[in-house]
């Protein structure tokens, strides 16, 4: 159990490690563009604000929904075994 943990700790580290730099050269560009346009009166910066919201619910969403049918389907099959 030992190892298999300490396995996944090195995996995880090396998918953030290597996933960073990419974050780093991209997010930059992102503002950017987002400052520009509303300088010149454009609106992009509000959607781009939130469309990251809308990404960021839905993982959230997806494991409450698969959490409240995990309960009720462990809670009918318990009182269906009583």
């Amino acid at each position: 159990m030992r190892k298999l943990s300490f396995i996944a700790l090195l995996v995880l580290v090396m998918v953030c490690i290597t996933s960073f730099s990419d974050l780093i050269a991209q997010c930059p560009m992102c503002r950017m563009s987002a400052e520009s346009n509303l300088e010149h009166g454009g609106t992009m910066g509000k959607g781009l604000n939130k469309g990251i919201l809308y990404i960021l619910s839905l993982p959230y969403l997806l494991v409450l929904t698969l959490g409240i049918v995990w309960f009720k389907n462990k809670k009918s099959n318990a009182q269906e075994e009583a």
